[in-house]
């Protein structure tokens, strides 16, 4: 029997660190190659590791929410046949230090090991498992989890996000498991009203995971980009005409329109004529990088957080196949099923806050971007036109701009172009 000592791999695209989400094993669980056994947050997505080897697991090298550099150990396996650590060990013995004899080489090895415990594993092998740890090296950043919980990873991450101690929540599912109905019941109970009308706990939340990435790069953002926003009021009324009249026609198997997809075609029509707001700003180099192509992020609430799933090219896509983008990407992020290549490489953002409700909004560029797009709640209300007092459909436009490249005067300019467009629709599609 063996060990392998499983590194955290390099997950592409300049990663160089990932944070541990979700433990799907533990010490003394049987696993078999390519089986899902975590998922680590990289600064773009939720992604899933799995075992390079079969065998069982020894040790976890860190806990939820800790974060990992590419390189450290991951996790522990102990193997039939020779691990990883073993040749390590062999190659080390075969090539002493300079001025060391391999005799003496062995001897200072064995002094600093350190003998590392192990839970029992199923099938009687307790015993031999841990005479062999005790011949490992010893790996100062290796450290056993407590005692585990059995529950789902999805309640889990609505523990996290709740700010509640599973440990506090008794489960009535088999060997003590924590069901659904477990945690709400005591989500009902801690957070039931005080009879003297005072309140008196507080929540002390560790933040992490996605919402540590994106507190990150908003405060970069905010702190690095000198903004300036621009509201404009837009008639729309033509506009929800049309949609309503393309969604009364739409055959099966086509998206429902919302407002998105015109708006999305409006830029691409506007667009060429401002190429520094569909564009990269790199603030190191002082290098802008404007852009032909049309990446639009929508930016999209999931239970994790905000996250920016990109629609390529969209100059290249007609108004339902812009739908249907939308759609798609959109329901992945929120099923934190995004792709990688899905969520990054926009070069401009549009961020929609509109079913909510809310007259304006100060949007932050998402940055290396210069520009980003915000919509807000449509409203019917009067105003005069021809002399007459009459009701029309009208909603704001919030936008907010990288002022170290685009100046007032051209942000304006992009979006009345905008507003032309969408105030008389079918010039959209000229």
């Amino acid at each position: 029997m063996g060990f392998y000592s499983f590194k955290l791999p390099d997950l592409g695209e300049g990663i160089v660190e990932s944070e541990i989400d979700v433990w799907h094993v533990s010490p003394g669980d049987a696993v078999e190659e390519d089986q899902h056994i975590a998922d680590v947050i990289t600064e773009k997505a939720v992604v899933e590791i799995t075992a390079p080897v079969a065998g069982t697991v020894v040790a976890l090298a860190c806990n939820v929410g800790e974060i990992l550099a590419v390189g450290r150990e991951l996790i522990r396996f102990a193997v039939a046949g020779d691990g990883n650590l073993q040749a390590r060990e062999r190659n080390s013995a075969a090539t002493p230090p300079k001025g060391a004899t391999a005799s003496e080489e062995q001897q200072n090895t064995a002094a600093e090991i350190q003998p590392t415990s192990c839970p029992p594993v199923p099938g009687g092998q307790a015993e031999s498992l841990n005479t062999d740890i005790n011949t490992l090296p010893a790996t100062q950043h290796l450290a056993l989890p407590h005692r585990t919980l059995l529950t789902s990873p999805s309640l889990r991450r609505r523990a996290r996000q709740a700010g509640i101690d599973l440990s506090l929540v008794p489960g009535s599912g088999p060997q003590g498991r924590i069901t659904e109905r477990d945690f709400d019941a005591f989500v009902a109970v801690a957070q039931a009203p005080i009879k003297s009308g005072k309140r008196h706990a507080s929540n002390d939340i560790q933040i992490r995971g996605l919402r540590r990435i994106i507190g990150q790069k908003m405060q970069q953002s905010k702190r690095q980009i000198p903004h300036y926003s621009y509201i404009e009021e837009v008639d729309v009324t033509h506009l929800e005409e049309l949609r309503q009249h393309l969604n009364g026609k739409r055959h099966e198997g086509q998206a429902k329109l919302t407002l998105l997809p015109f708006i999305m075609q409006a830029l691409t029509k506007v667009l060429p004529q401002f190429p520094h707001c569909n564009a990269h700003f790199d603030q190191e180099n002082n290098r802008l990088t404007e852009h032909q192509a049309v990446h639009i992020g929508i930016a999209t609430m999931t239970q994790a957080g905000l996250m920016v799933p990109v629609i390529k090219h969209c100059e290249s896509l007609d108004i339902w196949q812009n739908a249907s983008e939308v759609a798609r990407v959109s329901q992945a992020a929120r099923e934190g099923k995004s792709k990688n290549s899905e969520l990054s490489g926009s070069t401009i953002t549009i961020t929609s806050l509109g079913a909510i409700g809310g007259l304006a909004t100060t949007p932050i560029i998402n940055a290396p971007e210069t520009s980003i797009i915000g919509i807000n709640k449509i409203q019917q209300r009067p105003v005069v036109k021809d002399g007459a007092i009459v009701i029309r459909r009208l909603m704001n436009l919030s936008s907010s701009f990288d002022h170290r490249i685009v100046d007032g005067f051209d942000g304006a300019q992009l979006i009345q172009a905008l507003k032309s467009l969408l105030e008389n629709p079918a010039t959209i599609f000229l």
